[in-house]
């Protein structure tokens, strides 16, 4: 594991590139094969697959101010929601793949799609139809703002350590996300958090897949995560057949089964009904609340979805060390032009402003280099609209491990941050720190950008502030204010 700065700089050049898909996608260039590609790809799919069960089980239990469930019926439509889910995140990480050639799955943003669903398409008269319009228009600002520059600025902008900060943070975040995921780690009583029930079924597989990812790692079997996972789906899949554990239901019951779904086998091909695709009014929303509430609500989705990305490319970037010496990946416009179409498309097609997913840096932990296993992730997906009952048998438990494994190999980028500085040092904690506590990227950035402006104008160092860097922590402190402002403005 690297530090964030240029792939192979004290190496010797590599081999010359073998077939169109070698020169195309750059793998020999980068250090990579067409099989580590491949399995890093598939390693992404299977730590992002849950979004397909959980988009649905979000944006669908919600009714919208008219009282209709998504696709305006009077009753959820989760297998509708799942496919046009799968589709969407297939489309454009493919797209994602092909055209900037990075490592980096999307889908439908958790944290975002609850946003759409609670926030927004549950207000008094906005139908789901006017929510998806939001996250359309909320797109095509993101992309106005890559195609202008603005966006790649703001990121250059950002002090490397920094940078190097909020790949740490993301590591934290993710390994929390994976702790959260397979119960391991729950709401305590009396407490934020704690372990959860150990005793139980379900954990011993998410022990096993950890134990067991890291016995591959320090022995350096290729695929490790790639095997562990697929180890650990068959324990999950040979235990709920034998002992018929179920999966935990929402009022409570059976706290000892799996969570989010059981690893049960209900055939192999499901049809899928691509109906909620087109069905979302861009302007809707203007004729049902006031014209500032518009406002304010695009600005929410717009700000965590301008960072998380930033975040999450510059995490993805410095695991499978393609990075330059400023922390930058290569293609960085072209990596922010697809995403801010994903936003785009996510509300297109009814299921949410897709974003990039923390989840790929499992992939780049597995030594995925190049858009190649964006293809091979945006494939599976696509083959996960027909194939939604094998999706399902990869439970929390079984994807989770890799989450947790890989935030230990992000980690180790701390060694980059000059923690004797704390002109650096305490921006950098407070973005480390505030992302897993906040559950947010956005937030954890947010508040390192401000701590490093405040500290700056408290040593007088007014020139060492970039323009830009005003810009963003402005930005932030509105976002941070936006609930008192609404209050003000009687929203």
């Amino acid at each position: 594991m690297s530090t964030p700065t240029s792939v192979h700089e004290d190496e010797q050049a590599p081999p010359p590139a073998t077939g169109a898909i070698d020169r195309f996608f750059k793998i020999t260039e980068r250090g990579s094969t067409i099989g580590t590609e491949i399995r890093g790809g598939l390693v992404t799919f299977f730590a992002m697959a849950y979004i397909v069960v959980l988009n649905p089980l979000i944006i669908g239990t919600v009714q919208d101010g008219t009282g209709q469930f998504l696709g305006g019926g009077d009753a959820p439509d989760f297998g509708k929601i799942a496919a046009a889910t799968a589709l969407v995140a297939g489309v454009m990480t493919i797209a994602m793949g092909v055209f900037a050639n990075f490592p980096l799955g999307l889908a439908a943003g958790l944290g975002l799609n609850a946003v759409v669903a609670y926030s927004i398409a549950s207000l008094p008269g906005v139908t789901w139809a006017d929510a998806m319009g939001l996250v359309v228009i909320e797109g095509l600002i993101i992309l106005l703002l890559v195609l202008t520059g603005f966006r790649e600025a703001v990121f250059r902008a950002v002090p490397v350590e920094l940078k190097t900060a909020i790949s740490v943070g993301i590591g934290l975040f993710i390994a929390l996300i994976g702790l959260v995921n397979a119960g391991f780690v729950t709401a305590g009583s009396g407490t934020l958090l704690a372990l959860g029930n150990l005793g139980t079924w379900p954990i011993l597989v998410f022990v096993v897949g950890l134990v067991l990812t890291i016995v591959l790692w320090v022995r350096k079997v290729k695929g490790a995560l790639l095997v562990a996972i697929l180890t650990a789906t068959a324990l999950a899949v040979a235990l709920e057949n034998t002992l018929h554990i179920g999966a935990k239901a929402p009022d409570g019951s059976n706290p000892n089964g799996f969570n989010l779904n059981a690893p049960t086998f209900d055939g192999v091909v499901q049809v899928p009904d691509f109906g909620l695709l087109g069905q979302f009014s861009l302007l809707g929303s203007f004729q049902n609340i006031a014209t500032v509430t518009v406002i304010l609500l695009v600005f929410s989705l717009l700000l965590a979805d301008f960072f998380d990305t930033m975040g999450t490319m510059v995490a993805v970037g410095a695991e499978a060390r393609l990075n330059d010496a400023e922390g930058v990946p290569p293609r960085s416009r072209a990596i922010l032009v697809v995403d801010s179409i994903a936003a785009a498309a996510g509300g297109a097609g009814s299921v949410s402003s897709n974003t990039s997913f923390v989840e790929s840096t499992t992939g780049a932990g597995e030594g995925a280099r190049t858009g190649l296993a964006s293809v091979v992730t945006g494939v599976a997906f696509l083959l996960a609209t027909f194939l939604s009952p094998l999706v399902a048998l990869v439970p929390y438990e079984a994807a989770a491990p890799a989450l947790v494994f890989v935030g230990f190999l992000m980690m180790t980028q701390i060694a980059g941050i000059s923690w004797k500085n704390v002109e650096i040092a305490i921006p950098a904690f407070l973005t480390i720190i505030v992302m897993p506590f906040t559950y947010s990227i956005a937030d954890g950035i947010g508040a390192g950008f401000l701590a490093f402006v405040v500290i700056k104008l408290a040593l007088g160092k007014v020139r060492a502030i970039h323009p830009l860097m005003w810009v963003a922590s402005v930005m932030f402190l509105v976002y941070f204010l936006l609930g008192p402002i609404r209050e003000v403005l009687g929203l």
